[in-house]
């Protein structure tokens, strides 16, 4: 199907009318015509933007998007066929290079970790709900941990599960561990649906962290300038914000079926972060998105610990990925906690590995 019937055939199906989603995207009903009478492409961007708006696999969407290009470019030149030819060769030597740049290292613990989650597969049966429900709520702790939340991991138990208010704490620590435990369902929703991460999801992750807390700032992104304490790296500025998640979504869809899950789950958190697109709770939304992903493929929450060494160990990375674009610490804790988390699972289920 070409780009101007996936466009069309959705909007008709969504029963939204050309001048509202004209109006969603910022352009004039008239583009949308365009678009959906094949009298104009849409731009990389806007391709993105309709994918959200229309929920239409943005791979498919994009891949029409790309043939129409082609076509546009080259039509049927005699030496077409030959160049594409040469095109595709030089993708997949170049994506192979890319892919090679793990270090040995990484690649061997990615080696262990998919090793731990097929004896896992083999022993889902074992699984419960309760080991669900405590892990989850031991991430809660750790993540609300790692931003300064003083709650302990039995408090945040009674605030979750209880719904009691402890002495001597914040109004916003309580909220964080009631909002970060819903994102939490929220999140398994759209793993138990195989769901395609759309940008939308994002905010609606964050829309949950902050609810109540900043209620004005929950779900939107930032429109001043911020700083983060102790750390060299410089958000983008407020107007690049938008721009940025746009890049970061297309990267994402550009690789999420070639990168491995570990790999892809700690870069979407680390260049998630880095953007900043949030006032406040990037780092806890950057959590879960890389939670999300992972366990959209079948890999237990890798829960970043929130005691002193270890969110020392944990910023220092990010650091290190901000200022000095070096990616192998991050990607080597990311990749080390999921490990640690797999052998813990198989450890509670008294499987032997």
């Amino acid at each position: 199907m070409k780009v101007f019937e996936l466009i069309k055939q959705a909007r008709i199906s969504k029963k939204i009318k050309a001048k509202d989603l004209a109006f969603d995207m910022g352009v004039d009903a008239s583009l949308v015509s365009k678009f959906e009478n094949n009298e104009r492409i849409p731009t990389k961007e806007q391709i993105h933007q309709l994918s959200n708006l229309l929920d239409i696999d943005f791979g498919i969407l994009y891949v029409a998007w790309l043939k129409s290009q082609i076509m546009q470019n080259i039509s049927y030149d005699h030496f077409a066929i030959e160049a594409l030819q040469q095109v595709q060769e030089e993708i997949l030597f170049y994506g192979s290079f890319r892919r090679e740049k793990l270090s040995a290292d990484l690649e061997s613990i990615l080696t262990q970790i998919d090793a731990l989650k097929e004896i896992l597969n083999h022993h889902r049966n074992l699984d419960s709900f309760k080991i669900h429900e405590a892990l989850e709520l031991e991430y809660t702790f750790e993540s609300n941990k790692i931003e300064g939340n003083t709650l302990t991991l039995r408090e945040t138990d009674l605030v979750i599960n209880e719904g009691m208010t402890i002495s001597g704490k914040s109004m916003r620590e309580h909220l964080e561990a009631i909002n970060h435990q819903d994102a939490i369902g929220y999140v398994k929703d759209l793993v138990s649906s195989n769901y395609v991460l759309k940008e939308r999801d994002i905010l609606q992750i964050h829309q949950l962290v902050l609810r109540g807390i900043l209620p004005h700032e929950a779900g939107k992104y930032r429109k001043v300038q911020v700083m983060i304490s102790g750390s060299n790296h410089v958000p983008p500025a407020p107007y690049l914000v938008a721009k940025e998640m746009e890049e970061l979504m297309l990267w994402y869809h550009a690789n999420y079926r070639t990168i491995h899950p570990v790999i892809l789950a700690a870069e979407m958190h680390q260049r998630l972060v880095s953007i900043y697109p949030f006032v406040d709770g990037n780092g806890r939304t950057s959590r879960l998105l890389m939670n999300l992903i992972l366990m959209q493929h079948g890999y237990v929450i890798a829960n970043l610990k929130g005691e002193h060494a270890s969110r020392l160990k944990y910023y220092k990375a990010l650091e290190k990925c901000q200022t000095e674009n070096s990616k192998e610490d991050f990607l080597m804790l990311i990749a080390q906690t999921e490990k640690e988390c797999l052998e813990r699972y198989l450890q509670i289920l008294n499987v032997t590995f």
